[in-house]
């Protein structure tokens, strides 16, 4: 009330100087220099003035006279009788300017008052109104205020329409369960979770989730973005939080849902923030708030994030967030629910088999689905149809996973076949090596990432773990396109275009030996270092865990791996070269070919061998 008080008073006092200080400019008439009628006469008689502007008052015959004297400067002399100092100029051949007598002015004298008056009425009007609506300064005031958004049971979204989640959603059930009837818990001693932390990858429905849990219980839902309550000034992130669960506890019960909770509730003491900074204010506030001296009965706190990892640990203990419900990528059966849900609303033609698609979609999340079949859905509206083909949706599975195609772009013939060669030895070894998957579409058309063809493996299963061998063989078909180029152009012809695939082979190698312990001599030790740990919210002074000898022998296990995948790889392009320059010579004459194209180069090699 003080604070309010001071503010008010502060703005009173600023109005007013405001209003003085307008009041004296308007009161500043010409400067009085202290000149007099016989200073006057005496610059008359000397020839020093050229000329004079007699200025009547409305009491006549008073006035001003101003002269200007000869060099420039202008004085004023107050006179009793201006018919006098007319006379005095002509005796000495100055002919004066003669004004009329000045009309009184009705704005300054009538309105201006009344509009002074009405302006400070509204001040203290529009005053009165902040103050009573929460402080005193208007939107400063309100600053510190809680920008939740509160719903109650006014979702459109409920469970039912949320796909793909059966053990997720059994969980939250029984959280709006308890918020209907607490009673059948609490006389078993049963106590309501407090928190609930949804935590996954992106795109896999966590806030879906919390929309629903809003449609489907019929309690207040106050939702709000982590970043809502971090700003720049110090304090108003704390001031937030304790606005918030005041607004839930007058709402009791209720949920509090905070998306990206990971923008406030990182790790403290870590980074490059220092260590008492505002997002550190907001955490502790955020952590008293959950489980400190105040009693919150009744508020269930619901987050989001895909970065646990990075949480600070007293915000994930028990009696905070009690429940850690993890919502991963769906499988094959969720997908096939997920792509049903989405295509409700969707025109689809016979053709179309869902879970054909479900299979082969795997790692996909239910966004990744639900923009699959939007991109369907636009290709199938460029083309003027009002229905939805396989092909669409096949065309939209390459702009999604690759990118839009070039076709437009010009190619010479020597990079067409060196692409061709490229990408016919990744097909190859895709086919040949048993862990992998098979490959669905082979293409030399650029695409919008920049390069220059794909091939693109058909996904066939969901696993949960990759073994040393299948690990190994991602590398070698990474390799496959270099390995190609080398046995047809030669060594000194060989091209950029193997970079990005030489990067991942060495990503994978290195992951071997540091992280998954798949070195013989290096040991089932972890030595892998995350080097951006400082900016997702880990110390700054992070040094390695290793010594420069061990750095050195995991760099020769690296190399070690590297070299035998290629020899390896280059083995089995060798013993289907034939099928490597049939393949080349396919896409150079059709730029794409499909599984059952790519497949029947094998078939026929096997009649040929057969023949034989």
């Amino acid at each position: 009330m003080n604070k309010n008080g001071k503010s008010f008073n502060a703005y009173f006092i600023a109005i007013l100087i405001l209003l003085f200080a307008t009041f004296a400019i308007s009161l500043m008439g010409e400067k009085d220099d202290s000149y007099t009628k016989a200073e006057l006469v005496n610059d008359l008689k000397e020839g020093n003035v050229s000329q004079a502007v007699i200025q009547p008052n409305n009491e006549t015959p008073t006035g001003a006279v101003r002269v200007t004297l000869k060099d420039g400067q202008i004085r004023v002399v107050y006179v009793s009788d201006v018919k006098d100092a007319e006379t005095l100029l002509a005796q000495y051949h100055i002919d004066p300017v003669m004004k009329n007598v000045p009309k009184e002015n009705w704005f300054i004298s009538s309105m201006l008052p009344m509009l002074i008056v009405l302006i400070i009425g509204v001040f203290f009007f529009v005053m009165m109104n902040a103050q009573n609506a929460g402080g005193g300064g208007g939107k400063m005031a309100n600053f510190g205020k809680s920008r939740a958004r509160l719903s109650i049971g006014d979702g459109k979204i409920t469970l039912k329409e949320v796909a793909g989640l059966k053990e997720e959603k059994e969980e939250l059930e029984e959280i709006v369960e308890f918020l209907k009837e607490p009673a059948k818990f609490t006389k078993v001693g049963a106590r309501i979770p407090k928190g609930v932390l949804l935590e996954g990858p992106p795109g896999t429905g966590k806030t879906l989730l919390a929309k629903a849990i809003a449609g489907e219980a019929n309690v207040p839902f106050f939702s709000i973005s982590g970043s809502d309550f971090v700003e720049m000034f110090v304090g108003v992130g704390a001031s937030r939080v304790r606005d918030l669960f005041q607004d839930a506890k007058k709402n009791s019960p209720c949920i509090v849902f905070i998306d990206e909770i990971d923008a406030v509730a990182r790790r403290r003491g870590t980074g490059m923030g220092g260590g008492h900074d505002e997002r550190e204010q907001t955490l502790n506030q955020l952590l008293v708030e959950m489980d400190g001296f105040g009693v919150n009965e009744g508020i269930i706190v619901m987050a989001a994030t895909n970065r646990v990892d990075i949480l600070d640990p007293a915000i994930l203990r028990p009696g905070r967030f009690d429940r850690k419900i993890s919502v991963g990528a769906p499988d094959v059966g969720g997908r096939e629910d997920i792509l049903k849900l989405h295509a409700r609303n969707k025109p689809l033609s016979d053709d179309v088999d869902l879970k054909q698609i479900a299979q082969t979609t795997a790692g996909f999340t239910g966004a990744d689905l639900e923009n699959l079949l939007n991109e369907a859905a636009i290709i199938a509206a460029k083309e003027d149809r009002n229905y939805i083909r396989q092909e669409d949706i096949k065309k939209a599975f390459v702009k999604v996973g690759i990118g839009s195609e070039k076709k437009s772009r010009i190619i010479s013939d020597q990079e067409k076949k060196i692409t061709a060669y490229h990408e016919a030895g990744h097909a190859i070894l895709f086919h040949v090596l048993p862990d992998m998957d098979p490959v669905y579409t082979v293409s030399i058309i650029p695409t919008g990432v920049g390069a220059a063809g794909y091939t693109m493996p058909l996904p066939e299963r969901d696993d949960m773990f990759r073994t040393k061998n299948r690990m190994k063989q991602d590398i070698m078909v990474s390799l496959g396109g270099r390995i190609a180029e080398e046995l047809i152009f030669g060594s000194d012809d060989i091209t950029t275009g193997a970079s990005s695939d030489i990067k991942k082979a060495t990503k994978v190698a290195r992951k071997m030996v540091t992280r998954f312990g798949m070195s013989e001599n290096i040991g089932v030790i972890n030595y892998d270092d995350d080097d951006d740990e400082v900016f997702i919210g880990r110390d700054l002074a992070h040094t390695r865990s290793h010594s420069e000898a061990v750095a050195g022998a995991i760099d020769e296990e690296v190399k070690g791996i590297i070299d035998e995948c290629y020899r390896k790889a280059k083995e089995k392009i060798e013993e289907h070269m034939d099928i490597l320059h049939s393949c080349a010579a396919l896409l150079i004459e059709k730029e794409k070919i499909t599984r059952d194209e790519f497949e029947a180069l094998f078939e026929k090699e096997k009649g040929d061998v057969a023949e034989d």
